[in-house]
This record gives C-alpha cells, structure tokens and sequence, in this order.
C-alpha cells in the first residue's frame, strides 16, 4: 500500500487528530526513513535495511528553520496549539535531541509562550540520561507501548537491536508522571502470523502495565492512514471506547483517535 515520508524539515501547521494545531518538526531524513522500529503499520513505510547514508538535520539548521516559520506564523497571527516532534522516524536517536529541545523550548518562550512542546517516541532511548533529561522539560512526553508482551511488540514493532519492555516501563519511572502513553491498536494477517492486540489476554495484560505506570493521559488510536503491508484492519471506535472506559475508571484521561 502507499505510504508517504515528510519532505521537510518543518512542515504544517496541521490539524492532529491527537493534538491540536500542529506545527510539525522532522529530524530524519527526508528521502527514507530511520528508525529503531520497523512497524507494520507505519504510514512512512518500512525501515530500510542497509545503513542510511543521510544525517540528522543539524541543531543549526533546525532552529534556523523553526525560528523563521515561527516569527512568519506570529507576524501573520496564526493560531498555534503545539510544537511536535515526529517525522521520518525515531527523532530521540539524534545525536544533538537535548540541545534540539533547548533550542526549540528558546525559540517558544520567545514568540508563542503558552505553546506546548510535544515528542512522539517509541521510548526505546529513555534509558539515556541525555534523552530523559531533555523529554523531562517538555509538555507532552508520547511514548509508545502497543502491547504488553514482548513477543506481540516483535511481530507489531519489530524493534531493532534489544528491546526488553521491562526495561522501557523502567525506565518510565525517570519522568516524574510527566508523559503520555500511546498504544496502537489493530488486528489482521502479518508474515504468516495473526496479530490481534485487543484480545482479553492483551487487553488485561496492557491494562496492569497502565495501572503500574499511571500516566495522567493515555491516547489510544488505530490505522488511520495506509500501511506498509496489507491485511490489517481498523479497530472500531466502539471497540476502542470500551478499552478506554475501563482504563477511566483508574482516573486516567484516555483520548481516542479514529
């Protein structure tokens, strides 16, 4: 199936489904993507197998470019909700990710103070002092869990390298409950295998994680753009609702996307 790749460094503002008027930053490269996950259901497609050649957009050129939309968007009175981090990939692998944040949080106070600073990461670097301490002093921390088994997360994620989801719950610890939970949730055919996270035994499984972490929000969403593969199907918004009212009775604000 199609996917697409951000063709920019800064791009939008959009309107998230999650998170408001967005103005979106992409540290990745903008001709393939680069990450430490290769999900299934990844709208930028699959994760490239030979080591890419391109770099990281450097710290210089991505508060270059921030400032300049940012001062165009203020000078032109547009509305503003968040600042996000997501494109092509993984964006806490980039070498400079804490002076990127500093940079980035500067450059907020400067033209649009009461924005907030969001990060959408699969938390596999939270391990890293230099990662957490940065993710500690934005607004909203995303970070990904799709399901509490490692062997789901293998065949969902298909992490690169070693990923140990006990580790990553962990290291959520470090966040002080400053950080969101985000799990995506779906089901279909894979390689031969069945992949279903919204099973009474995932969903009771995923559930206790929730209870040990207690984050203050939780976003749960499913497929809404083209995947890399086909065969996997949406979960329904009822579906989705029915998971969400569980996890409210925790005192936990769930959001849902579709």
């Amino acid at each position: 199936m199609a996917v697409f790749l951000f063709d920019k460094i800064i791009f939008g503002p959009v309107t998230s489904r999650r998170l408001g008027v967005s103005l979106g930053i992409n540290l990745l490269p903008i001709d393939s993507k680069l990450c430490n996950f290769n999900c299934i259901y990844c709208e930028c497609g699959w994760t490239p197998k030979h080591k890419h050649k391109s770099k990281f957009h450097s710290r210089k050129l991505v508060s270059s470019k921030l400032e300049a939309k940012l001062k165009e968007m203020y000078e032109n009175k547009e509305a503003l909700d968040v600042i996000t981090y997501a494109g092509n990939g993984e964006p806490t692998m980039h070498k400079e990710f804490a002076g990127v944040i500093d940079d980035t949080i500067s450059l907020r106070n400067k033209y649009f103070p009461k924005v907030r600073i969001a990060v959408l990461s699969n938390a596999t670097l939270i391990h890293k002092p230099s990662v957490i301490e940065a993710l500690r002093k934005i607004d909203d921390n995303i970070l990904k869990i799709d399901s509490a088994f490692d062997e789901t997360i293998q065949i969902l994620n298909q992490p690169i390298g070693v990923y140990k989801l006990k580790n990553i719950i962990e290291s959520l610890n470090g966040f002080d409950n400053n950080l969101i939970i985000q799990t995506m949730f779906l089901r279909g055919n894979y390689n031969g295998n069945y992949i279903d996270n919204t099973t009474k035994k995932e969903i009771d499984a995923w559930f206790e994680i929730v209870k040990k972490i207690n984050p203050p929000m939780l976003m749960i969403y499913t497929i809404a753009r083209d995947t890399p593969t086909d065969g996997l199907e949406k979960i329904t918004y009822k579906e989705l609702k029915q998971i969400a009212s569980r996890v409210e009775k925790l005192n936990i604000k769930v959001q849902i996307s579709v």
